[in-house]
């Protein structure tokens, strides 16, 4: 009986030691999710930043078609160039 136990005891302690293997690659594992982490990080915060900008333009648009609106311009007397760089964003109102 204690022949028994006392392989399974070893028998054991050893399946934590085979897992591993010794090869370093538990380390280089950690290392790669630790990168891959930063990056999906790094990718995040781009994609709050962009969602930022994405805001800001969309609220000068909606700052731009209200100061046209409150301004009554004219836009028949307008070119399609002064229309086109209004729609467009590189032309503000006056």
């Amino acid at each position: 009986m204690k022949t028994i136990a006392t392989a399974l005891i070893l028998g054991m302690l050893t399946v934590p030691l085979a897992a591993c293997g010794g090869k370093g690659d538990d380390k280089l594992g950690s290392q790669v999710e630790g990168a891959a982490e930063n990056r999906a990080d790094a990718l995040e915060a781009a994609a709050d930043n962009l969602e930022d900008r994405a805001e800001a333009v969309r609220d000068q648009g909606e700052k731009q078609g209200e100061a046209i609106d409150d301004a009554d311009v004219n836009a028949a007397a307008m070119s399609d160039t002064q229309k086109a760089a209004l729609v467009n964003g590189s032309a503000k109102l006056r």
